[in-house]
């Protein structure tokens, strides 16, 4: 048996007359940017996570380098966050001049850890910190509270980056309306994805809506008029229509992903497997949406060889922590700044978790896992 780590077909399949006919009728319009689809999912998007505004822009990366724009960061601010995450969410931050600032992370949710944040804050205070970028990592919401409470009290701006997390809930709130801001991706391996890139920024203020949909398209409020310097990044309408389509579907699949996950537990659980690897953490009072079904195991390597050879995908979330990438050597840190990050990234695997896999496809994961370690 072969199973992918992800298998985008077998959702096109269920979903290709829908988007199909949808494509058609953007082509037969020739309306291409910033349309009635773009403008309807910004609409929804902001309606399901319960915020009052929707920017759709050209990326997830975009969404964080525009949402830190809106919030003011520039040469020399020091932006908080963790550096057990996607490049994207530091590069950010170092684009616009601004110092990425890391924090470690929880061991249980691998998300920043409140605790190690309020050492920082205290230590310095504040000095200098113009906003955090909290990552839901894995579908799993941060501890939003903790984290809100501390920056409130230092006047830090806080933007989610929810790349990660549509549809996760943290103490009856959902993933992009726990911030200032909070930034969605909708790359094709996302639980939303669309048909190449595409991001959306979040937000109940008025003043970061009316920013963001000005930096979007070159600092513009009214045509050939630049009140500032941003970027070209607006949402295609054809990607929008195709988001439009997949959202009906979404809270199915995310319904999918966690019974998967449920299903993963329980295997393990029977194969004896507890005492081996650990299976994913979740906080109580919150909905984990499983974008990746992560364990820990300390025999990495082998295991990624093992599974390979038997025709199962994985992959590693991630292998090196952003203050050890060559890129940022000009930080000054190194192996050893941040233990839990750097833990992390030599155990974490990444199993199959899309709504589509198999009862059958999930036990010869486990099954080959069992075997590894039996052997």
């Amino acid at each position: 048996m072969k199973v992918q780590l992800l298998d985008l077909a077998a959702q096109y399949k269920k979903i290709r007359k829908e988007a199909l006919e949808e494509i058609k009728k953007v082509c037969d319009s020739q309306h291409y940017v910033l349309g009635k689809n773009v403008a309807a999912l910004e609409s929804e998007l902001a309606a399901y996570c319960g915020t009052g505004h929707g920017i759709g822009v050209a990326s997830g990366t975009d969404a964080i380098l525009l949402a830190l724009m809106a919030a003011g960061v520039g040469t020399g601010d020091k932006v908080i966050t963790t550096p057990f995450t996607f490049f994207a969410t530091a590069g950010s931050i170092a684009r616009l001049g601004a110092v990425p600032v890391f924090v470690d992370i929880d061991p249980r949710t691998y998300n920043l850890d409140p605790n190690c944040l309020e050492a920082l804050l205290k230590k310095t205070k504040g000095k200098g910190a113009m906003a955090i970028v909290p990552v839901h990592l894995y579908g799993q919401c941060a501890d939003m509270a903790a984290i809100n409470k501390l920056c409130r009290k230092y006047g830090i701006v806080v933007i989610e980056d929810a790349a990660q997390a549509i549809g996760a809930d943290y103490n009856g709130k959902k993933a992009g309306a726990l911030g200032d801001m909070a930034c969605f991706s909708f790359y094709p391996t996302k639980n939303l994805g669309c048909f190449g890139d595409g991001g959306m920024v979040t937000t109940d203020s008025d003043k970061f809506n009316s920013s963001l949909k000005m930096l979007r398209v070159h600092g513009s409020s009214a045509r050939y008029y630049h009140d500032a310097v941003g970027i070209n990044s607006r949402l295609d309408e054809l990607q929008a229509a195709v988001l439009m389509v997949k959202f009906r579907h979404l809270e199915a699949w995310t319904t999918a992903r966690i019974k998967n996950a449920a299903r993963y537990d329980a295997l393990f659980e029977k194969a004896a497997l507890l005492d081996r690897v650990t299976i994913p953490y979740v906080r109580d009072k919150s909905r984990m949406v499983y974008n990746q079904y992560v364990i820990r195991d300390k025999r990495l390597d082998e295991q990624l060889s093992h599974l390979s050879n038997k025709g199962i995908g994985t992959e590693v979330y991630y292998p090196l922590c952003l203050h050890m990438q060559k890129c940022f050597k000009y930080l000054g840190l190194g192996k050893g700044e941040f233990p839990v990050s750097e833990k992390a990234s030599l155990e974490v695997l990444a199993l199959p978790i899309y709504p589509e896999l198999t009862a059958a496809q999930q036990r010869y994961v486990v099954e080959g896992i069992a075997e590894f370690h039996k052997a």
